[in-house]
């Protein structure tokens, strides 16, 4: 029988988001596909560097038990088939149970997301991750310089997310960005008993809710981190409970700075759709982008 991705979590990650690919990156922009490909073949047996998501991936996969594969990570890269060796021996070296991957040489890779049935696409390419999205593949950009705060809980997954315009849709958003904050605050009152509308990442929570529940030894933890305060608050726990999954933690912080709560909470990965919040997420924790709705994809 062939194989089957059904009921598992599935990450499909570019190779400059699991390993640290920037400087191999500046010899392509500056001098071109020959000499990037011979850089990677002459340094096909140095491992690669991490990248920004590696300890996600890493902690992901330790899902993975002789008895279940509940984990798949999927390398999908612009990437040539030749540099593509290297990516692999840097997995193998690391200890990365990393088996499949996609090379499309300069081509658009999305595409073959939905045959990967994948939960999650992280890329260093922000036209790469707003076609996913479009695609309704949740996706993200990876900050490659933002910061590394989760390899302190070796036994614990921490993923947290931003809410509108991320787990939820940019309903709301759309009237704050329009009538500012106190016609966000009447328009969230009077609809708190009326679900959001799902988000680009939603997929992606139900997914982690599933695998939370594998009794494993790796455990994982969820929070929602978001620039709503109450009563705003109470719509988005509703539609949460509404949708029947959890998260760990929520955090309501009317407009604080979410950097500092950010670095308490000490995830693998935090998502965001807002420029600003992703740039103050950066300096705490690994970061991605969600090139989403009306001010996800606002200029930079």
């Amino acid at each position: 029988m062939p194989v089957t991705f059904d009921g598992k979590l599935v990450v499909a990650i570019s190779s400059r988001a699991l390993f640290d690919f920037e400087e191999e990156n500046r010899i392509f922009d500056r001098d071109g596909e020959g000499a990037y490909v011979a850089l990677q073949l002459g340094r096909i047996d140095v491992p690669a560097k991490q990248g920004v998501a590696f300890p996600l991936v890493k902690k992901l996969l330790a899902f993975n038990t002789p008895d279940a594969q509940r984990v798949e990570v999927v390398i999908l890269s612009k990437n040539d088939p030749v540099s593509g060796l290297r990516v692999f021996r840097s997995a193998q070296r690391a200890g990365l149970r990393v088996e499949r991957g996609v090379f499309t040489r300069g081509r658009q890779p999305y595409k073959y997301l939905d045959a990967l049935r994948a939960n999650l696409f992280l890329s260093a390419n922000e036209q790469d991750v707003m076609r996913a999205l479009d695609a309704r593949i949740p996706a993200a950009r990876v900050v490659p310089e933002s910061a590394q705060a989760g390899s302190r809980h070796l036994d614990e997954v921490r993923i947290a997310f931003d809410g509108d315009a991320v787990l939820f849709s940019d309903e709301a958003e759309r009237v704050y960005q329009a009538d500012g904050l106190d016609a966000f605050t009447r328009h969230e009152t009077a609809r708190v008993d009326i679900p959001l509308p799902p988000g680009p990442f939603k997929p992606l929570l139900e997914a982690l809710h599933r695998l939370q529940t594998a009794g494993t030894s790796m455990k994982l933890r969820t929070a929602l981190v978001t620039a709503r305060s109450a009563p705003a608050h109470e719509r988005a726990v509703r539609t949460l409970m509404h949708w029947k999954v959890e998260v760990d933690e929520a955090l309501f912080l009317g407009g604080l700075d979410k950097g500092e709560f950010l670095g308490a909470f000490e995830p693998d990965f935090y998502f965001d759709d807002q420029r600003g919040h992703v740039e103050s997420a950066g300096r705490h924790v690994a970061t991605g982008h969600v090139p989403y709705g009306v001010a996800g994809r606002k200029p930079a």
